[in-house]
């Protein structure tokens, strides 16, 4: 989290093992084993006799859902969430209007249940947010592409957090879910157009949703201090 909100900037080392495990109590193997994980997600690169230094976020893996999480608890900025809804646009149109061709009744009926999911619960909780996921992970799934099922992990990741971050401080006034039965409708009735066009309607309204969502006085405050 450091890593992705700027704390330690791309370029800068990070402290030596010894010197990390001491401070946080840890193994010097456990250290090890994180940042090859930082390593693997591209966050950082080692070097022997020069040590651990952090990337530039080109070479950051964006997608992977773990560095996701990470950027929205670090309070990610508008052009993040911008860029992330901008990837949305481009792949969830599409895959609605594939899976309106090559659905099966398994992907309505689970995306007619979590639609039902989301209705009792709510995007306001867990249940519900959940729910959410399940639904636009059936949808890629639905699509019968390969390569956007790959996109399945880091978009569920997406839609989960900027739901929760949208609703932090009061839950949503506007209700999200005939926006995505809409979106089942098409799928349901095999109209790839009527799909497509629903789900950008979706997308665009869950952007309004993040981007007018009132925001929790300590992100207030972490925003001016960086103006400061």
């Amino acid at each position: 989290m450091q890593i992705v909100s700027g704390v330690v900037r791309p370029g800068e080392l990070l402290e030596t093992e010894l010197a990390a495990s001491e401070r946080r109590h840890v193994s010097r193997a456990a250290y090890r084993e994180a940042v090859r994980i930082l390593s693997a997600k591209g966050l950082v690169v080692s070097r022997p006799k020069v040590g651990t230094r952090v990337t530039p976020r080109e070479e950051w893996h964006l997608l992977d859902p773990d560095v996701l999480a990470w950027m929205f608890q670090s309070n990610p900025d508008e052009h993040v969430l911008e860029a992330l809804f901008e990837l949305r646009m481009v792949v969830e149109p599409e895959a609605a209007a594939l899976a309106a061709k090559r659905r099966t009744e398994d992907h309505v009926a689970q995306m007619r249940d979590a639609l039902t999911a989301m209705a009792e619960h709510t995007l306001g909780t867990a249940e519900g947010r959940a729910a959410d996921q399940i639904f636009h992970a059936t949808l890629l799934l639905a699509s019968g592409n390969p390569f956007l099922r790959t996109l399945t992990s880091s978009i569920s990741t997406a839609v989960s957090w900027t739901t929760a971050l949208k609703q932090e401080v009061r839950p949503l006034v506007r209700d999200p879910v005939p926006d995505h039965a809409a979106v089942l409708d098409s799928i349901a009735a095999r109209d790839p157009d009527a799909a497509r066009s629903a789900m950008t309607k979706l997308v665009e309204l869950a952007l309004f949703d993040t981007k007018t969502a009132p925001q929790a006085p300590s992100k207030r405050r972490a925003k001016r201090s960086d103006a400061a």
